[in-house]
């Protein structure tokens, strides 16, 4: 018989008061998890918080030290690690071929059925045997598509940035990033129940990321994902799974709605501890203040008994966050770096030239702020040594402008770094003007804290040391910095504080980047390497993706939507009109002709006055609402808890049908309740 993995499964997997220590570090503790098939989850939460173990665990490669892990016979996992894996002595077409190996046993078993079916009598029971083996093997054969395996292998392939070239090398000729994009092209063809990846994306290109993006998003299987790239979140999950405080938070939907979703749970802590100390404090008060009064001892021992069963609220704390900015340097002139007809080749082995850049001319000007982007190998790092000095180019000219400081961030900044150096007096002597206290906050958002900051920088990882480099560079900066692949190895924290300082810097920075976020949120051009050319866009990653005729469905959509959009330059057209409301309202009680808001100096949008049932309609309604809000919640928490006993895999659907029923009514609910509550205010502003 066939393995049960044949047909769709129902993909179940539980984790039951899930604790785990790391030496005597509680990494976790009291994590509840149902894993179903449609799941589509991000797994955030800082670094050392336990991500990475709990993904291992659930691929059930490290065990819990507490709890239970469950799950249905017959599921696949696939698992990718963050780096370590080694592929040997198969071409990288075959190794990737090697997934299917035992379809191709089984087309090899059909091949000799054939064989027995024509020589045994069609009588026998022999017969009989071998033609429902045949029919149960073709059967399979069929649903795995046995005739296209060559075709998604180079679907595959070609997504993640191998060229037919490259399909015919063996795997070990590959660096670490290209072995990782082999393992992960290996899990993508296996299609295994649950998809396991930590940090996909590090050794992804924008092109490939982008394949990926689009391939997670037709995957029939549910994944669980770990990532720092806050746009490939964005796109790619429906959950977020935050691992902090040594517990477990859902939120559901992207990671920018799990940011919305995570500020307002802290708001509602904070309301419910305030109410909570309140009312702790008017106990303690009436206690204290009738313990002794003989008439008031019933009421006292109400009181002491409601004072012990309080479950008390704990406040999270505070996460530590810095916004650091550059020390502004000189300025510069307005011209930074001007290149004249640059071309670019280098001699091969056998004698030939292989051409990189070919007559390319370009202007940079003070406060650019330049993504240079292009496929793997189309020569962006040329380009940027180029730009920095430390290669010369073949033919043209590339010439600085006045008063212009250049300084080169590469992918291996490391190296120039002096080991023997301790990592706090090091960022110190490059500038004394930043005192200790905004240094170590600094070195704590790229991941140092405690004593990290007095080991010496040779004792650090590769990775390490780069992080430390590029927070060595944020304290003393050149007017022009030349960044190649700046947030590499940096979570999202250290993302986010890298951003608001760039943004803040007052010279002119070109960079390089995979992460889609950060040139979104940074960029004002696009350079474009392609074919030995650059091609110049205005704007971010999206503007440029929008001009090139690529753009995303989000971004066409806005623009479709939005009269206001020029179709050409994707920029927002001048006109005083842009201000003004939308929607047409029906002026009762209005303001005289031509009054304008003071704020927008547009015409003020009037309201129409309900009538006196109306707005007593409204208001009931807000007040129901109001009223059902907390007992959803109430059922939504029941809710929550119970899946924490496992008992069968039908009740825990079941639990789970009805848990996504009672989100959807909340959801609802608070929509409605804010529009409403709107139309109320608006009445009594009226």
């Amino acid at each position: 018989m066939l393995d049960s993995s044949d047909a769709k499964i129902e993909l179940m997997l539980q984790l039951s008061g899930a604790g785990k220590r790391f030496g005597h570090k509680l990494l976790f503790e009291d994590v509840n998890w149902l894993v179903t098939p449609n799941e589509r989850t991000g797994l955030v939460g800082g670094n050392g918080t336990g991500k990475s173990t709990l993904l291992k665990i659930l691929a059930g490669i490290e065990g819990l030290d507490y709890g239970q892990r469950t799950h249905i016979k017959g599921m696949t996992i696939g698992y990718l690690p963050q780096d370590g894996l080694a592929l040997r002595g198969k071409t990288v077409f075959d190794e990737c071929l090697s997934v299917f190996d035992e379809l191709r046993d089984m087309e090899a078993e059909a091949e000799q059925l054939t064989h027995v079916l024509s020589d045994a009598d069609p009588k026998s029971k022999e017969y009989a045997a071998a033609a429902d083996r045949y029919s149960e093997i073709a059967d399979h054969l069929h649903v795995h598509d046995i005739y296209t395996l060559d075709a998604q292998v180079g679907a595959v392939l070609g997504g993640l940035g191998f060229s037919k070239e490259d399909w015919y090398r063996k795997t070990e000729e590959f660096s670490g990033g290209w072995q990782m994009r082999i393992s992960l092209a290996k899990l993508l063809l296996q299609k295994p129940s649950l998809l396991l990846l930590d940090e996909p994306t590090n050794h992804l290109d924008l092109e490939s990321r982008n394949w990926l993006e689009n391939y997670l998003h037709t995957y029939e299987n549910a994944f669980i994902l770990i990532s720092h790239d806050r746009y490939f979140l964005d796109v790619t999950v429906n959950k977020i799974v935050e691992v902090w405080n040594k517990r477990m938070q859902v939120y559901h939907g992207n990671y920018e709605k799990y940011l919305t979703l995570k500020e307002e749970r802290r708001g509602q802590i904070m309301a419910a501890y305030k109410n909570q100390r309140d009312r702790i404090e008017a106990l303690e008060a009436f206690i204290n203040r009738f313990r002794a009064q003989a008439t008031k001892a019933k009421q006292v021992q109400s009181r002491i008994k409601e004072l012990e069963k309080i479950e008390r609220i704990e406040v999270p704390e505070e996460e530590a966050t810095i916004h650091f900015s550059f020390p502004q340097p000189p300025a510069s002139g307005r011209t930074v770096i001007e290149v004249t007809n640059l071309s670019k080749s280098y001699p091969l082995p056998d004698g030939g030239v292989k051409q990189v850049l070919d007559d390319v001319s370009f202007t940079i000007e003070r406060g650019d702020r330049i993504a240079l982007v292009g496929a793997n190998g189309a020569g962006k790092s040329t380009m940027i040594r180029m730009l920095s000095g430390l290669e010369g180019p073949t033919s043209g000219n590339i010439r600085l402008g006045h008063n212009v400081l250049a300084d080169y961030f590469a992918q291996d900044q490391y190296k120039v770094l002096n080991p023997n150096n301790e990592m706090l007096d090091d960022i110190t002597g490059s500038n004394p003007k930043v005192d200790v206290v905004t240094l170590r906050s600094l070195l704590g958002c790229f991941m140092f804290s405690g004593d990290d900051v007095f080991k010496k920088l040779g004792v650090l990882s590769g990775g390490e040391r780069n992080r430390y480099a590029m927070a060595k560079m944020l304290v003393s900066p050149a007017n022009f910095i030349l960044l190649d692949e700046p947030t590499n190895h940096l979570d999202l924290r250290a993302k986010d504080v890298l951003l608001e300082a760039i943004r803040d810097f007052s010279g002119t920075v070109l960079f390089v980047s995979h992460d889609r976020y950060f040139i979104d949120g940074l960029a004002t051009r696009v350079f474009e390497v392609e074919e030995r050319r650059v091609h110049i866009y205005p704007g971010n990653y999206e503007d440029y993706l929008f001009r090139k005729g690529g753009g995303t469905e989000r971004l066409a959509e806005e623009k479709a939507a939005n009269p206001h959009i020029d179709a050409i330059t994707g920029m927002l057209k001048p006109s005083k009109q842009v201000g003004v409301a939308a929607v047409e309202i029906e002026a009762v009680n209005h303001e005289p002709e031509g009054s304008l808001d003071a704020v927008t100096a547009t015409p003020k949008p009037t309201v129409k006055r309900l009538n006196p049932i109306k707005l007593k309609q409204l208001q009931e309604r807000v007040a129901a609402i109001e009223d059902e809000l907390p007992q959803l919640e109430d059922r939504i928490q029941a809710a929550q808890q119970q899946q924490g006993a496992f008992s069968t895999a039908e009740a825990a659907r079941a639990l789970a049908a009805e848990l996504e029923m009672l989100r959807e009514q909340h959801t609802a609910r608070t929509t409605e309740w804010e529009e409403l509550a709107t139309q109320l205010e608006e009445q009594e502003t009226a």
